[in-house]
């Protein structure tokens, strides 16, 4: 036996005539002149400045409430700033006040001074405290009103051009 009988022959393929595209004269597919009517491109027209019109109001909106956003912004991020700035102005005088206490305390000469001291100092703290609170309460209060007053303001013309 031999080895060319049992050996598969391979069969070539034209792949280039399989694949072509076919080949279609583009004179028989010409468009035929279509005279757009006046009243139809009239209309398009009217529908296209109608589309730039609201084009442009919606981009206006769009600037202004950017604009509102970005003042509320800056407002809120200077309120909260503020308010940082005065806790930590209280959380300094509230520890000036302990360490105060504590020199006075080592300076006590009986357990009575002790007593009285501490008393005095529990007083001033009481009132520092209800002072403090009621102070950064309305400082919080004011931020609140200064953030909101921008939207309030647009929210107002918004509804006057509604």
């Amino acid at each position: 036996m031999s080895d060319e009988t049992n050996t598969p022959k391979v069969v070539a393929f034209n792949t280039d005539a399989m694949f072509q595209m076919p080949k279609f004269d583009m004179s028989k597919f010409e468009m035929p002149n279509v005279e757009v009517p006046p009243a139809f491109r009239e209309f398009a027209e009217k529908g296209i400045a109608q589309a730039k019109e609201g084009y442009d109001k919606m981009k206006a909106n769009a600037e202004k409430a950017t604009e509102t956003l970005e003042t509320t912004y800056s407002i809120a991020s200077k309120g909260c700033a503020d308010y940082g700035a005065k806790l930590i102005e209280t959380a300094r005088a509230n520890s000036n006040a302990a360490y105060d206490l504590m020199a006075e305390l080592m300076g006590a000469k009986s357990y009575s001074d002790v007593i009285a001291l501490t008393t005095a100092y529990w007083r001033n703290r009481f009132d520092a405290l209800n002072a403090q609170a009621k102070e950064l309460s309305e400082h919080a209060q004011k931020v609140a009103t200064e953030t909101a007053e921008p939207i309030k303001e647009s929210f107002a013309k918004f509804s006057k051009a509604a």
